[in-house]
């Protein structure tokens, strides 16, 4: 054999190797190495998981009663299984539940089937899980027709009617507070792809409120049972069999009878606007406890009926929530309504005066007007009060007053060019509240405000300059008025300064500052605690089944405004004085226990879809006792009007709940906290629920009260 024979042998038996080396080597890794991973594989071909979700943990208020729970309801399902053994494949039995309940066989029969049964472009309302387990028809059925089908069981072959967690709303202090609940819905496949979570196909997890904020402790943990099939999808046996634990149960700081109360004070603060010839389209209240933060109630205007989500969402109840024409409920007012503050502000703008070296002991004049530049800036009323003292001057809401001190600051900060390093004591004096920034409260989908400092307005200009400087080409046609374009040119040519109309509109609360009704309240919160504010706390603490505490929420400090003790003296004299001789003695006349506060009346710019000009944003802010501050208490009514004969009476309403007032003299039996909030943590009563709600009553996935 030649050399070149016996390389060219060599080098083929060594290819012979290598690949017979690659190929057990191979071989060594699939079936040494990774064998547990492709036996799991393998299995989960062959198996079928049925899944049980759990009881989710019930919402209580700070005493322990529910305000939302699974009560037991009836499901009428379909078993897939036994509809595909029958000759007809089932069409006979869903033809007859369709006439039994009223529905389309069309739409049942596309409700029964698994999406991989049907065209990729006729999937609406298919069934994601697998055959193995129950696929749900009828969600929350009367109990007449479920038992129909129980009791001719042969004539529903296939047709199974179960008892299921219900999430229900017991309401059992008359309460709503579903902005503050939120609702469940069934997973999405967004949820399906969180690596975090391991969801399944038939729960519900929570969508909005306390139900998404502490979803990871309602949810409890799902049964899953596995299930072997072969080639044919016979089942050859059980491989797993994992029980359901229901979820923790969540106490809140929320108590169900003052939150019943807010609501109606608040629903009668509206009413009470629109008889006095305003609009009154939504409206908000809050009560926080000073000293710790937590919220005690918390309500919106207008709201809706939480059941709605289990029930069913018709077209109409969705569109409705969202309609401009019913008010939008399903906007939370209290954390997403962004309103000027107008004279409630005036406290913040007492602060910046005393900063500035303004003698808080001084008088000062109160004209009818003042003259700033081309433009007039009238008083409210336009009524003069001549000279006088700055605790009077907060009390009958003098604006003129605050229009003359912000325009001096603003020509002392350089006005129109503006020092390198200006003092901005009214923007600081805000900063220093938190306008502008999240309150951080443990509820989803908070809107922080705004806070038009000079940072703001150069980031505004940036965004809206070629609006402005080509305005009569990209306004609106209604809105290309002789004002308007003046404005536009205006805002185009230093649209990013600070002007002096902007200076003196802050010092009252108006111009481009929003606030939300919740961190007014924690800023009036701060002015009774003398500048120490919370963070407001909805959830008091998780416990399990049997009361064990998971989780306790401890108050949490925001921050400490630093200032002159000798300043907020003065705010709490003054904030006394607006319901003992100010804006609010009318309506505070005879109340038997010492509050104090503030009223606003914000003017707003626009018009309503009917065409009409915007009413004035009713405020009223208020905390009390003056001497111990417990309680601080904000209402707001959108085109409300006035703020002290809407608000202001409304948080006086909410104040007699409090402090069980009736017939201006104080019943301690009729007291919310007779001996103040509670410091420990309750034990949930489930039995309060069953001692005042027929649970056998599910028709339309409700309850009915005892």
């Amino acid at each position: 054999m030649s050399i070149r024979s016996r390389i060219n042998l060599i080098i083929f038996q060594t290819l012979v190797f290598s690949l017979m080396f690659a190929l057990f080597g191979r071989l060594f890794y699939l079936q040494i190495l990774e064998s547990d991973k492709y036996q799991d594989a393998a299995i989960s071909i062959q198996s079928r998981d049925v899944v049980t979700p759990a009881v989710r943990g019930a919402i209580t208020d700070i005493n322990g009663v529910p305000m939302v729970v699974d009560l037991p309801g009836l499901v009428v399902s379909i078993n897939r299984i036994e509809l595909d053994k029958q000759q007809d494949k089932g069409v006979l039995v869903l033809s007859k539940v369709a006439n039994l309940f009223g529905l389309e066989y069309s739409d049942i029969y596309q409700r029964t089937r698994l999406c991989g049964e049907l065209p990729r472009n006729n999937r609406a309302g298919c069934w994601n899980g697998t055959r193995y387990q129950p696929i749900p028809l009828i969600g929350s059925a009367s109990q007449d027709l479920a038992l129909k089908i129980m009791e001719n069981a042969d004539l529903y072959s296939g047709v199974e009617v179960q008892s299921v967690p219900i999430r229900s709303y017991p309401s059992l202090a008359n309460e709503n507070v579903a902005h503050v609940l939120g609702y469940v819905g069934a997973v999405t496949d967004e949820d399906l792809k969180n690596p975090q979570v391991n969801y399944y196909r038939n729960e519900v997890v929570g969508k909005s409120g306390l139900e998404v904020q502490y979803n990871e402790y309602l949810r409890g943990t799902p049964g899953v049972r596995t299930f072997l099939v072969n080639r044919k999808e016979v089942v050859t046996k059980q491989n797993k069999n994992i029980q359901a634990i229901a979820g923790n149960n969540l106490i809140t700081n929320i108590d169900a009878k003052l939150q019943s109360g807010v609501e109606k004070s608040l629903a009668a603060a509206v009413q009470r606007a629109r008889a006095s010839g305003y609009r009154g389209d939504s409206g908000a209240a809050i009560v926080l406890e000073i000293k710790t933060g937590r919220v005690l109630a918390m309500a919106s205007y207008p709201t809706y009926d939480p059941t709605i989500w289990q029930k069913g969402l018709t077209v109409k109840q969705a569109e409705d929530l969202f309609s401009e024409a019913k008010g939008v409920p399903a906007l939370s007012r209290p954390l997403q309504g962004l309103f000027a503050p107008a004279s409630t502000f005036k406290a913040i703008s007492v602060v910046a005066a005393a900063d500035a070296g303004y003698s808080l002991n001084a008088s000062y004049n109160c004209p009818a007007f003042v003259e700033i530049g081309t433009r007039t800036f009238k008083n409210f009323g336009s009524v003069g009060a001549g000279r006088i003292p700055l605790d009077l001057g907060l009390a009958i809401s003098c604006d003129s007053l605050w229009y003359q001190m912000a325009y001096d600051e603003w020509v002392r900060d350089g006005g129109l060019k503006p020092k390198s390093s200006p003092s901005d004591y009214f923007f600081k004096a805000a900063k220093a509240f938190s306008v502008g920034i999240l309150t951080g409260i443990d509820l989803p989908s908070e809107l922080k405000g705004r806070l038009p400092d000079r940072q703001w307005k150069q980031n505004w200009y940036e965004q809206n300059k070629d609006f402005y400087c080509n305005y009569k080409d990209k306004a609106k046609k209604a809105d290309l008025t002789p004002y308007l374009i003046e404005i536009a040119r205006e805002n185009c040519l230093d649209g990013n300064k600070i002007r002096a109309g902007d200076a003196v509109n802050f010092s009252i609360g108006q111009g481009d500052t929003l606030v939300t009704p919740l961190r007014l309240a924690q800023i009036y919160a701060a002015i009774a605690n003398d500048g120490v504010y919370y963070k407001p706390q909805v959830a008091r603490a998780i416990v399990d089944a049997d009361g064990k505490i998971i989780k306790e929420f401890k108050p949490e400090i925001a921050d400490t405004i630093k200032i002159e003790q000798s300043t907020w003296d003065f705010l709490h004299r003054g904030l006394r004085m607006v319901v003992t001789k100010g804006t609010a003695a009318g309506v505070f006349a005879g109340f038997p226990v010492e509050v104090s506060g503030k009223t606003g009346t914000a003017q707003v710019f626009g018009r309503n879809p009917n065409g009409s000009p915007k009413d004035d944003t009713s405020w009223f802010a208020a905390y009390g006792p003056t001497d111990d501050p417990q309680y601080a208490v904000v209402m707001m009514v959108s085109q409300g009007g006035f703020g002290a004969s809407t608000s202001g009476l409304g948080v006086r309403n909410i104040f007699e709940t409090l402090f069980g007032v009736t017939g201006g003299r104080v019943d301690p039996e009729k007291a919310i906290f007779p001996n103040g909030v509670p410091t420990t943590i309750a034990k949930v009563d489930l039995k309060k629920v069953a001692a005042k709600v027929d649970l056998t009553d599910v028709n339309g996935g409700g309850v009915k009260k005892k």
